[in-house]
């Protein structure tokens, strides 16, 4: 069966093993979602992720983070553009999240970034999620 929204799919395994407290999450591999770990990481969402091979087919295991007595950093993360719709943002439409302590993910001509990285190189692209 065919997935129509795999970004989707990542994005609800994260927050789904996130609610339940799991140390880590395992989906499909793909460069974008790849990339949306990095960001997540470099932002400290999560704690890492790394790609496995098995077989011919690549997964990515991600490892979630938590602080003393597994309170969650991580909590909200909301998928903004969906494959029936689309949602851009301008560079001088980018607003910071909850006060800069959430962070929007974006994809632009230079790769998946950001809105703040993006708004410093005047870029604007498609919002992919919105996480806090």
């Amino acid at each position: 069966m065919s997935m129509t929204d795999p970004i989707a799919d990542l994005l609800t395994r994260i927050r789904n093993a996130n609610m339940r407290l799991h140390a880590q999450v395992n989906c499909q591999h793909s460069k974008i979602k790849e990339e949306i770990c990095r960001i997540l990481k470099e932002e400290g969402f999560i704690s890492s992720y790394s790609v496995e091979e098995q077989n011919s087919k690549k997964d990515l295991l991600i490892s979630l983070r938590y602080v003393k007595d597994r309170k969650k950093i991580l909590t909200g993360i909301k998928r903004i553009s969906s494959p029936g719709l689309r949602v851009y943002r301008k560079s001088d439409e980018h607003k910071s999240l909850m006060g800069g302590l959430g962070v929007t993910i974006l994809t632009t001509s230079k790769g998946v970034m950001t809105d703040t990285k993006a708004k410093s190189e005047n870029l604007g692209g498609e919002v992919i999620c919105q996480v806090w």
